[in-house]
């Protein structure tokens, strides 16, 4: 038995490049976040704003569905 190595797009790395100080970027169903660690929280690029922890809970338990 053998298997192929599909070739993959990832237009998420292309479009959002590594942030200096920020982990990242991360995929969660579709919405792309970067994680900041002097914070402590995940930033979201498209609106410029930290997001809040009961919104990435319910985020994190989107993307785990």
């Amino acid at each position: 038995m053998g298997y192929r190595v599909m070739k993959s797009v990832d237009n998420m790395r292309e479009k959002y490049q590594s942030r200096k100080g920020l982990e990242g970027p991360f995929n969660f169903d579709g919405r792309v976040l970067y994680y900041d660690p002097k914070e402590g929280s995940y930033y979201d690029p498209t609106t410029d704003f930290y997001v809040d922890r009961t919104e990435m809970d319910l985020i994190q338990l989107k993307s785990n569905v």
